[in-house]
């Protein structure tokens, strides 16, 4: 069953906040991004589920089994996921959460480098399954092997051109127009709903922002901490490169909502500015005066994260209780 937010007693929308929320409707357009994928494992059949259960003498219907149809680890495999991986990951860099399944909000000024970018993946998973494709007979050898009497050839399609895929569309989210001449009270209904999701979206944004700086420099702070002529731990390059990242992700998707955090992005920005990794493991006051900044800029995240407001989560009610 969905699970829809609703607005609870500490719920903090406010018609100051609708402003902000209608500027995200005007500046913003859903996005949507889907896959299908060929499947790497069936369920048995139930006299495969009844002979695996016979040497414990268990019951064919209180057991679950399936057999993984190849090698998931194979290399060639891998790199399908991959790119499945990297699509995913630009999508969500780029865009806000929104309170509907599946939905994302892109800036609307960023779909024609989003779509170019979506293509340019697309090619690279096109490339990726042919690699595959070409290995296919043998991870199927392999998995006749492995396998044993489960092997079933017919569980495997005869090439792979077809079976994975990517998709994206941009669907509306705006009320039905065409509901404003014939159903004026439901097409007010529908204009109220939507401009709610925006709102809770700004709040989606605001705490996806807050939790993932808090993390990046909860992380930092952490491996830099020490005292003295103390080593610091050892820490990647990447614990610092990621909140460069974030900054630069802040500055284009942020949307004016939370003067608070912005202060806070903006003041780690200033303390990070010049610093690199390597300086930091090759000059212990330099780690030590960071750690004493960062820290204090954690210490008021850590207060965000409390005085944050939260949305009660209930379930709608079905027919038979309405």
């Amino acid at each position: 069953m969905t699970l829809l937010a609703t607005e609870s007693e500490t719920d903090t929308s406010t018609p100051a906040s609708r402003p902000l929320a209608r500027e995200l409707r005007e500046l913003t357009t859903a996005v949507r991004v889907s896959f299908h994928w060929l499947g790497t494992s069936r369920t048995l059949t139930h006299s495969q589920k009844a002979q695996a259960a016979e040497p414990f003498g268990a019951a064919e219907k209180f057991l679950s089994a399936g057999k993984k149809l190849f090698d998931t680890s194979a290399p060639a495999y891998r790199n399908v996921t991959a790119v499945r991986s990297k699509i995913i990951q630009y999508w969500k860099s780029t865009s806000l959460p929104f309170p509907e399944p599946g939905l994302r909000l892109i800036r609307k000024e960023r779909i024609n480098t989003f779509d170019a970018q979506l293509e340019a993946f697309r090619e690279e998973l096109d490339r990726a399954v042919r690699e595959l494709d070409a290995e296919f007979d043998d991870l199927k050898r392999q998995a006749r092997q492995r396998l044993g009497s489960l092997f079933d050839p017919s569980d495997y399609p005869t090439a792979l051109r077809h079976e994975f895929g990517v998709e994206w569309d941009y669907p509306s989210v705006a009320p039905p127009e065409h509901l404003q001449s014939i159903a004026p009270e439901l097409y007010e209904r529908e204009c109220a709903r939507v401009s709610a999701r925006f709102e809770e979206a700004i709040q989606l944004a605001e705490t996806a922002f807050l939790d993932e700086f808090n993390s990046l420099v909860s992380h930092l702070c952490e491996r830099i901490s020490g005292s003295g002529d103390q080593a610091p731990k050892v820490f990647r390059d990447s614990a610092v490169s990621r909140l460069h990242e974030f900054f630069q992700r802040f500055k284009e998707l942020q949307i004016g909502s939370h003067d608070q955090l912005e202060t806070l992005v903006e003041q780690a920005q200033g303390l990070l500015k010049g610093v690199s990794p390597q300086a930091l493991r090759d000059q212990p006051s330099l780690r030590q005066q960071l750690s004493r900044q960062m820290g204090a800029v954690q210490s008021q995240l850590d207060q965000l994260l409390v005085d944050r407001p939260r949305r009660s989560i209930v379930r709608p009610r079905s027919s038979e209780e309405a």
